[in-house]
């Protein structure tokens, strides 16, 4: 076994350096030794190289090196001792002692000790020691110790343990050990223990350690350990230690501090409740030591100090001050209201 064992290795080496494949019983199904470009069945190779079609099991060792010989489709079982790679694109389940990878698409199940990632969209199950990615679209359920990203969009369940990104959009359930985040649109479930993130609008359940944030709006629930905060409207319940604010705030918010130009909901701020000045506007409930509205107050302000500038509503605290009151009852103990 040992002379026969050595002597296919030498004919495969052979056949390997002249571009070519050793194939049993016909050139294009059964058993392949070497690069056969065109092949269905079990085929062994250690570089791949203009690869055409390749159907079956494949064991292979690394690819050329060169993207322009980065070429065809391989479907069915891949295992790449150390890298499954070497073809534009890849359809079945693909083991990797280091990584998965292909130039264009990757679908399916795909496991690798370091990395999975292609240039285009990767559509499946993917599992890496360290990263999952690709250059275009995520799909699917991915894992990865340290990053799940891709550069447009990730849809499904993207789970790291460092971080978990999108160039464009993100959907789905996201979790990212330390950030979450997206260049434009984030919808779904997204948590991190520092902070979850958008460019754009922000829709689900977002929790961040730290803070949850995004450079538009914000729909949903939102909860992060210091600051919630956005570029233009927070629509929903949102909870922080420290701070919630944006330019208008719609719904639940609760933080040791709450400001905006137009809040209108259930307000409580244990430390201070702001309202910019002049077009503010605040409507609905406010709990705070101190209710500044420096605008209109369409509700009712509970407080120590209540400030209004112009009221539709009452103040009830140990000191309410109407700017626009008549002279004598603009400063009231316990309640007022507009005279």
């Amino acid at each position: 076994m040992r002379p026969l064992l050595s002597a296919a290795i030498l004919i495969m080496c052979a056949q390997i350096a002249h571009g070519q494949g050793l194939n049993i019983p016909n050139k294009h199904w059964g058993i392949s030794f070497g690069n056969s470009t065109r092949f269905t069945g079990l085929r062994f190779n250690i570089i791949e190289k203009n690869i055409e079609q390749i159907d079956g099991i494949n064991i292979s060792a690394w690819h050329s090196g060169d993207f322009d010989y980065t070429t065809g489709r391989f479907r069915g079982i891949g295992i790449g001792l150390p890298l499954a790679s070497g073809t534009a694109y890849r359809a079945g389940v693909s083991v990797g002692l280091f990584g998965v990878a292909a130039s264009e698409d990757i679908y399916g199940v795909n496991l690798a000790g370091l990395a999975v990632g292609c240039g285009e969209t990767l559509v499946g199950i993917n599992l890496a020691g360290l990263a999952v990615g690709s250059g275009n679209t995520v799909k699917g359920i991915n894992a990865a110790l340290l990053a799940v990203g891709s550069g447009n969009d990730a849809h499904g369940i993207n789970i790291a343990g460092l971080a978990v990104g999108a160039g464009r959009n993100m959907s789905g359930l996201n979790i990212g050990g330390l950030a979450a985040g997206a260049g434009e649109n984030i919808t779904g479930i997204s948590l991190s223990l520092l902070a979850v993130g958008c460019g754009e609008d922000m829709r689900g359940l977002s929790i961040g350690g730290l803070a949850a944030g995004s450079g538009e709006s914000i729909k949903g629930v939102s909860v992060a350990g210091l600051a919630v905060g956005c570029g233009d409207e927070i629509t929903g319940i949102s909870v922080a230690i420290l701070a919630v604010g944006a330019p208008a705030i719609k719904g639940i918010q609760a933080a040791l501090v709450v400001g905006g130009e137009r809040v209108r909901g259930i307000t409580i701020a244990p430390a201070y409740f702001r309202i910019e000045e002049g077009f503010g506007e605040m409507g609905g409930l406010s709990i705070s030591a101190f209710n500044h509205i420096r605008g209109s107050q369409h509700g009712v302000a509970i407080g120590i100090f209540n400030y209004t500038y112009d009221i539709k509503g009452i103040q009830l605290g140990l000191l309410n001050h109407v700017r626009n009151n008549p002279k004598g009852l603009r400063w009231l103990p316990i309640f007022n209201t507009r005279f």
